[in-house]
């Protein structure tokens, strides 16, 4: 073969750059995605296309900041920040719970099919973000490690998000690169039915062989939760109401301790006391109808919020050693734009005398459960001489629940029967978000990933230079001969291993700007459509288990669960193996190739 052109080196050149940019890590991802965005735009304008101006190769580096596909990605981002910040999944979420607390092996599968079925329509990373503390709370109770089940429920979600164009937004690069080059365009669940058909092969060995494959690393990731005393109010509506304290206790959760006020008559009447971490006091409250602060304060809080549009805020706040509220107990305290929750008592250093209640005078080092808005919060801490910890919990606006719900699967279904673009009908759902308040505006930024933002503009700008370069058409043709003998199986899992490798040990939006204008090459070359060699590329990108470096989740269960580099190797590389074997034979079959 000919040798390639000045363009087309210097394309493979800076499509090197990049992959070695990101396995090196010595850069961070969006230091890397703008040198490669620069270095095309300068290379352009120094050496212009033959027929072209100089500013012509400013456009072609910078127009991924403006392609539909980025929107798409950015107001899906939005749509999955909405089901979040409303609580939308956490019904899914208690359901499971109780499921893992009857059996584990069945917990486990359910989750695992759930996951798969969730990511299909909302990004893989809020999907994991709802399950790390589900499996991590599971794991607390006498349930399977989190080391054991932390990389399965992750490789389920990355299997359902490759099931759809919007699953994740490698899926929808690859399909909007193919789009540019003529590809048809394909409806949301287009090929979900080959996806599926994989699913099959996969899910067993996730679900029996992958935890037997992992360590138990529960020692070296267990780390005690701060329990709180708190007190529940009981409203008058409550089931629990004239209910012995027995009875109280089988419909709380296992890690909440209740027991009656002093002077109670035996029975629950508007008051309840009670000991648990956090999450384990918002569910007692819960199943019992009560509420961990006043009824009044809690809505003139909520009512100020909704004024003023600033979000609720859950923070703990620790006494120093001149705060006024030292020998106060919280009902002489007099706390100003803010709700106390519960209180955690500090180890004295002599014998601590003071009563195991919420009401019992507090002291230094002591740690309270607040709510407020975040500025209210901080006048209270200053105001009052406490020192407010890191990783404040955002409420959930619960009654927005349905609304974020009723979008998103507005927004999903008008794309997935045709009727509109996915880029129009999810920009529609983010706008809707707005407009009804649950996402706020100024809030946004917790929504966008300004990594991704970038890594898909530079990703897209990368793609067009290797095709109008003729780099992918040098390329296609070097695979191609290479790959002419094999029979349409090999040459589609032939492509989903070149790519995988690429995406395990660089970047998977990388592998999808490089493979999918090579995918169209080869498919010309060797006589074949192109949509399932696309397909083969898309699915290849997803197939991210065998590093910890090859997908964001991966690295969010690193910590985690303790991890090393082995494991996910040991536990990756057969489920990729398997993935290629089903999707490139499904893929024959289904094409008639």
């Amino acid at each position: 073969m000919a040798l390639p052109d000045l363009h087309a080196f210097g394309a493979m050149f800076i499509a090197l750059g990049m992959f070695y940019g990101f396995a090196n890590g010595t850069l961070r991802v969006e230091i890397v995605s703008l040198l490669t965005i620069g270095s095309i735009a300068l290379l352009l304008y120094v050496l212009p296309m033959p027929g072209q101006d100089k500013y012509a190769g400013l456009a072609l580096a910078f127009e991924g900041f403006g392609h539909y596909a980025l929107v798409t990605i950015c107001s899906l981002m939005i749509l999955g920040r909405g089901l979040v910040v409303t609580g939308s999944l956490d019904p899914a979420a208690r359901a499971l719970a109780r499921i893992w607390q009857y059996n584990k092996s069945l917990g486990l599968l359910l989750t695992v099919v759930m996951c798969m079925f969730l990511s299909m329509i909302i990004n893989d990373t809020p999907v994991l973000v709802l399950m790390i503390p589900i499996l991590a709370q599971m794991a607390g109770r006498g349930g399977m490690p989190a080391s054991k089940t932390l990389i399965p429920v992750n490789a389920a979600i990355l299997i359902g998000g490759m099931a759809t164009t919007i699953g994740t937004s490698t899926n929808l690069l690859v399909v909007s690169i193919a789009q540019d080059l003529g590809l048809r365009t394909l409806t949301v669940f287009h090929f979900t039915p080959i996806v599926l058909c994989a699913m099959v092969f996969a899910l067993p060995y996730i679900w029996l062989v992958m935890p037997r494959l992992l360590p138990d690393n529960t020692k070296a990731v267990a780390v005690e939760s701060r329990t709180f005393l708190a007190k529940l109010r009981v409203e008058g509506d409550s089931p629990m109401r004239g209910k012995t304290i027995e009875e109280v206790r089988g419909n709380v959760p296992a890690g909440v301790s209740v027991w009656l006020p002093v002077g109670a008559n035996g029975s629950v009447d508007r008051r309840v006391m009670a000991s648990g971490t956090l999450e384990d006091l918002q569910e007692a409250a819960r199943k019992l109808s009560a509420k961990l602060a006043p009824t009044w304060l809690l809505e003139r809080i909520r009512a100020n919020s909704s004024r003023t549009g600033d979000d609720l805020m859950v923070a703990e706040m620790i006494i120093a050693p001149d705060s006024r509220l030292i020998g106060l107990t919280p009902k002489t305290a007099g706390f100003v734009g803010v709700a106390l929750l519960g209180i955690h008592h500090a180890r004295q250093p002599f014998r601590d005398t003071r009563l195991h209640s919420p009401d019992a005078p507090m002291m230094e080092g002591d740690v309270l459960l607040v709510m407020g808005m975040a500025g209210d919060l901080r006048r209270f801490a200053e105001s009052d001489g406490l020192l407010q910890l890191e990783g404040g919990q955002e409420v959930t606006r619960s009654t927005k629940a349905p609304v974020a719900l009723a979008i998103m699967a507005g927004a999903v279904g008008l794309a997935s029967v045709g009727l509109v673009p996915i880029a129009i009908s999810s920009l529609a759902g983010a706008i809707l978000m707005f407009v009804t308040g649950c996402v706020r505006f100024e809030r946004v930024g917790r929504a966008l990933s300004a990594q991704v933002i970038v890594l898909v503009a530079a990703s897209i700008a990368l793609g067009k230079f290797i095709l109008v370069s003729g780099a992918a058409a040098w390329m296609g043709g070097l695979l191609a001969s290479g790959l002419q003998y094999l029979p349409p199986a090999g040459v589609l899992a032939a492509i989903m291993v070149f790519v995988t490798m690429l995406t395990n040990f660089a970047s998977n939006t990388a592998a999808a700007a490089v493979g999918t204008p090579i995918a169209f090459n080869i498919a010309s070359q060797l006589n074949l459509p192109p949509e399932p060699l696309v397909l083969a590329v898309l699915f290849g990108c997803n197939l991210c288990y065998a590093t910890p470096v090859a997908y964001q989740t991966n690295m969010m269960i690193l910590t985690e669960g303790d991890y090393r580099f082995a494991d996910y190797l040991r536990s990756g590389i057969p489920l990729v193996l398997i993935m290629v074997a089903a999707l490139s034979t499904t893929l024959v079959y289904w094409y008639g190739i």
